[in-house]
């Protein structure tokens, strides 16, 4: 069965669904949950003569702390539900292959993460972690709307 479930979150509301619903499903089954929240590093742009370069090392640090509070909130539900929890954070252009490989590197039976419903062009042009999780896991992968 689902003994080790994988729980990417973002922080969002949504995010939050996928949360609960493996806190109760890891509850109920005697399971354990792993957390992961992927910051995405500043993408590198060459810039133009007389352009200000932002604080490259104040983003990360800052995407970082962002992804350790999303993490945190997964570990604390865990925790109030008396569920085993693992959370850590990722730094990674490609968030997707991130959750790919925690899934793998933890053994996770299964994915509980969140799809934004983007569609359309929107869906198109800034793609979807989600789909691409779909696309590429080889274990099963629950979504939360």
């Amino acid at each position: 069965m689902f003994n080790t479930i994988l729980v990417p979150t973002d922080g969002s509301s949504l995010s939050d669904k996928a949360v609960q619903a493996a806190v109760e499903f890891a509850k109920m089954t005697g399971g354990e949950i792993v957390s992961i929240s992927v910051a995405e590093p500043y993408p590198y742009m060459s810039l133009a003569e007389g352009t200000v370069a932002p604080d490259l090392d104040l983003f990360e640090k800052r995407m970082e702390k962002i992804a350790e509070m999303n993490v945190q909130k997964v570990a604390d539900a865990a925790a109030a539900a008396n569920v085993p929890c693992k959370a850590y954070t990722a730094a990674s252009f490609s968030p997707y292959q991130a959750i790919i490989d925690a899934a793998m590197e933890n053994h996770c039976d299964v994915i509980f993460m969140a799809s934004h419903g983007r569609k359309g062009l929107n869906k198109l042009f800034v793609g979807s972690e989600t789909q691409k999780v779909l696309a590429h896991s080889t274990i099963p992968v629950m979504v939360f709307r």
